[in-house]
């Protein structure tokens, strides 16, 4: 029954996609093979479509290389200003991606998106600026070369001879909502050329003989072509899997090879891959594994996995089904992956077998519609297998595995043992049976055994079990009893009926527990890939990522593994930090090296370097290969079998995200410790500049006018003058102290001298030291009844109030009183220091307490933005916080609060008696 409800797994997937592209902007690429084909125009011409119909749309960054037709198309369209950078002795023209995230239009474009950026930007790469634009919800147009794609680096060097160095990982291009070929042909590229349109006629002259040559345009077309069809085959079956489309659109050509445990797989694939090479279609190898399959002798197995291993190395994609019927399995498969064509081998069943238990490729020609079936006939004479004896087993011709085949015997036997004493047991409870009970229900008693057999010892023995019942239930229970001779005539019908009842019952149980089989293997396989993936998502370094990663291998494949990554230069080393075991020390760095650059697995058990004493597998990312899994299994058919070997698969597919996670965390931090770092510098020299600017500038003044004129000024001026130097010498000195107690604060050197000190007296000094600046002002002070002794640095304290009264003189406007209060609780001293001046900008309440921050309003005060960060560095150093907000009646208050846990010393009263 063909059931076209579409699959939960991937409905929940397509939902989470479009989630996630609801989220993010729309990445429009303009692909093409080569420079001058017409992207850049192609995307100007799309935004002003766009922009008729009422889109924002921006300019980001467009290279125009002196085009006219480009220059002229640009015209219109809103550009923003680039990003200038001095590098190199000359200025680089950037994309400004601040500027486009604060005018956050519908749409910007952008033009070469695999174009590197010069050092100043805040990415190395454009592609990732790009990407924050479309996190942040951007649309975004950009332009794209084929050489430029990562993939086809190798490919492009070696048609083109040429070493392309700007390039873009293929997810970017994988991930891109749309996809605009332009194309055109060499000859018309070529003419574009000679006419100056690309380049400049020097240069043009140059890259008609290097690299536009016209072989290469082709290849580059070619190229260029197959990645947009690709492309377009895959939204195709993207829409088949969201529509649960199971028919078959012959649109492009697939060819599905089905091999079996036979002799005739290997020239399956020759042959479906000749077929598939001659029609550029996709090859992909099936072998279904049935609960029959399953219970092959370990050689034969292993040569089917040696065929798929050979298919793997022709190329071609290798699949491993499980199900009871191949037939509906395969017809699955080939639905689901829009197969056009199969191939497979003729069948086996000849005669009555064939019309009686039927075949594979019959039942194939029946129900695949839509799908062309080709058959392969074996040779005359043929041999099933060749296999060759060696001292400690069989085994096949091109693997070197050993088979406990002595252990497989001995289990059979046993099993066949256990047939015929289950069936004396049932004969033994039908006697106990017997003149209380009917013949039928003895019957049951034995199909009840047989059941049990095929459910614990499988179809052999549950076989064997239906004859042996037969006989017995003849032998005792029908008249003559104990003898196999039969009165009634209607007991051989009871006979045959019994016999076939217990064959179906036999064959039903074997393939449930078959089936069972796979089910747990299936849920053990998923529960080890969440224990894994558990444990690495909380996996913070790469230390710990390798411990997780041996100790789940081990336990899953046994033997012994370590990882290998390389240090700088791509050489393979041993791990530092991680020991190595005894096994392993010795493994080859030089396989493993081949295996990193080559990016294929080696080593014992496979075609490349068979004789080292492990196996090497390449641990490839989005970035290439990033390691080496070196793995000595103790048996090499738990790595080489099919499924296992998707296990390991997957296995290093988690562990490679997982390595890139925290290499890709780690550069972000570090990016961001730059980008801070970077932002902190400029506004520290900006401030400081302005600061120590304005001082210096009246201090050389006032200098150069009692140097030149002293002798003609009066005693006043000069004394004047020399206040002003004074003043504006002590204005950079505490400039200069600010910035130092800062950084002393910031490095955590500041030690607290903790006394008990009378409140009044810290808040008087600070008073006091404020003289000057508060001329003018009314001061109210509001103080807890009584002695408020309190245990502080009074030194830091006093500096905290200082500069918040320092603040408040700034902000609000002379002659406004400025009040203080201070209250105190059974556990705490809250201090507050209120103005009466035009308050906080809502939102800017927690940022006044950040390093070099300033409020930008009109008539404000200059300053470096330290004088509260002091504060909440020293509030914070004692253990208390600090706050900032609006006073009801206007004005803004700044508070901060002291634990104060400790009870204050108990004072002893002075006695003065009289002499």
């Amino acid at each position: 029954m063909n059931d076209s409800r579409p699959d939960p797994d991937a409905l929940l997937a397509r939902v989470e996609r479009e989630e996630q592209q609801q989220k993010r902007g729309k990445l429009k690429i303009f692909f093409g093979a080569a420079a001058g084909v017409g992207k850049t125009y192609a995307m100007l011409l799309a935004a002003h479509t766009k922009r008729l119909k009422g889109i924002d749309v921006v300019v980001g960054l467009v290279e125009t290389h002196e085009r006219q037709e480009t220059i002229v198309v640009l015209q219109g369209l809103e550009v923003l200003p680039p990003k200038l950078l001095q590098y190199r002795g000359m200025v680089q023209r950037e994309f400004d991606l601040d500027s486009a995230l604060k005018r956050r239009p519908s749409l910007i474009l952008i033009d070469e998106l695999a174009h590197s950026n010069a050092p100043g930007c805040r990415h190395p790469k454009r592609w990732q600026d790009i990407d924050e634009l479309l996190k942040a919800g951007i649309d975004v147009y950009s332009t794209l070369n084929v050489q430029h794609l990562e993939s086809l680096n190798d490919d492009v060097n070696q048609v083109t001879g040429v070493q392309v160095l700007e390039t873009i990982p293929d997810t970017v291009f994988d991930l891109a909502d749309e996809i605009e070929l332009i194309d055109l042909p060499p000859d018309d590229l070529l003419l574009r050329l000679k006419e100056g349109k690309v380049y400049i006629p020097q240069q043009a002259e140059r890259a008609m003989q290097n690299f536009f040559r016209k072989g290469n345009l082709i290849a580059l077309r070619e190229l260029s072509l197959r990645l947009t069809a690709d492309r377009v085959d895959a939204q195709m079956q993207d829409y088949r899997d969201d529509n649960a489309i199971r028919d078959i659109w012959q649109v492009g050509e697939c060819i599905l090879i089905c091999i079996g445990a036979d002799a005739i797989a290997e020239r399956l694939v020759r042959a479906g891959k000749r077929l598939a090479t001659s029609l550029h279609a996709q090859c992909i190898v099936a072998y279904v594994e049935t609960p029959k399959l399953q219970r092959l002798p370990p050689e034969q197995r292993d040569e089917v996995l040696r065929v798929l291993r050979f298919a793997e190395h022709l190329g071609a994609e290798t699949v491993t089904l499980s199900g009871l019927m191949i037939s509906e399995e395969i017809l699955n498969f080939a639905k689901n992956r829009n197969t056009t064509k199969i191939v497979l081998g003729k069948p086996n069943r000849r005669g009555w077998k064939r019309w009686l238990l039927g075949s594979v490729v019959d039942s194939l020609i029946s129900e695949a519609h839509n799908i062309n079936i080709y058959l392969l006939g074996s040779p005359h004479g043929s041999k099933k297998y060749k296999l060759t004896q060696s001292k400690n087993g069989v085994k096949a011709t091109s693997t070197r595995f050993n088979f406990p085949k002595g252990e497989t015997t001995k289990k059979r036997w046993l099993a066949l043992w256990w047939a015929m004493c289950i069936t004396a047991g049932s004969s033994l409870v039908g006697w106990l049976m017997t003149d209380r009970f009917e013949l039928a229900n003895i019957v049951m008693v034995y199909l009840l055994g047989v059941v049990f057999v095929a459910a614990r010892f499988g179809r052999e023995a549950s076989v064997l079990a239906s004859f042996l019942s037969v006989l017995a239930f003849d032998f005792f229970f029908v008249k003559p009893i104990y003898t196999f001779s039969v009165a009634d005539a209607q007991y051989l019908v009871t006979f045959v009926i019994m016999l076939l009842v217990g064959i179906v019952i036999s064959h039903l149980t074997s393939n449930m527990r078959g089936q069972t089989k796979v089910a747990a293997h299936r849920e053990r396989r998923a529960r080890v890939l969440y224990a894994l993936s558990e444990e690495l998502a909380v996996s913070r370094t790469l230390t710990d990522i390798a411990k997780v990663a041996v100790r789940h291998i081990q336990a899953e494949f046994g033997g012994t593994n370590v990882l290998l990554l390389p240090v700088d230069g791509g050489r393979i080393v041993y791990p530092l930090d991680t020991p190595l075991p005894e096994s392993l020390r010795g493994c080859d760095l030089g396989v493993a090296q081949w295996v990193f650059d080559h990016g294929q697995i080696a080593g014992l058990g496979t075609d490349t370097l068979p004789g080292a004493n492990a196996v090497y597998f390449p641990m490839t990312g989005y970035r290439g290969v990033i390691g080496v899994l070196v793995l000595r299994a103790a048996n090499l058919r738990r790595v080489f079998l099919p499924e296992q070997r998707r296990l390991l698969d997957t296995f290093i597919n988690q562990i490679v995200q997982t390595i890139e996670r925290v290499r890709l965390s780690e550069d972000a931090q570090q990016s961001q410790v730059r980008i801070e770092s970077e932002s902190l510098r400029n506004s520290l020299l900006s401030a400081i500049s302005h600061d120590l600017r304005t001082p210096l500038a009246s201090i050389v003044g006032a200098a150069s006018t009692l140097v030149d004129k002293g002798a003609q000024l009066s005693q006043a001026d000069r004394q004047e003058l020399g206040l002003t130097i004074y003043d504006e010498a002590l204005r950079m000195s505490n400039l200069t102290n600010n910035i130092l107690d800062m950084a002393r604060l910031d490095a955590g050197q500041a030690q607290l001298n903790r006394q008990w000190y009378p409140l009044d007296e810290i808040i008087g000094g600070a008073l006091a030291r404020l003289r000057k600046q508060l001329e003018g002002r009314m001061v109210n002070t509001k103080l807890p009844d009584g002695l408020c002794l309190v245990r502080l640095d009074a030194v830091l304290i006093e500096q905290v109030l200082i500069n918040l009264l320092e603040n408040a003189c700034k902000y609000t406007p002379p002659g406004n009183p400025i009040d203080i209060v201070a209250e105190r609780s059974v556990h705490t001293l809250k201090i507050t220091v209120a103005d009466r001046g035009q308050g906080i900008p809502v939102g800017e309440e927690d940022k006044l307490f950040d390093k070099f921050y300033r409020l930008n309003r009109e008539g404000s005060q200059s300053g470096v933005g330290l004088g509260l960060a002091i504060c909440k560095a020293i509030v914070i150093a004692h253990g208390g916080l600090v706050g900032a907000t609006n006073r009801p009646c206007g004005g803004a208050e700044f508070y901060f609060v002291l634990p104060m846990d400790e009870a204050p010393p108990e004072l002893e009263t002075e006695v003065q008696q009289d002499g």
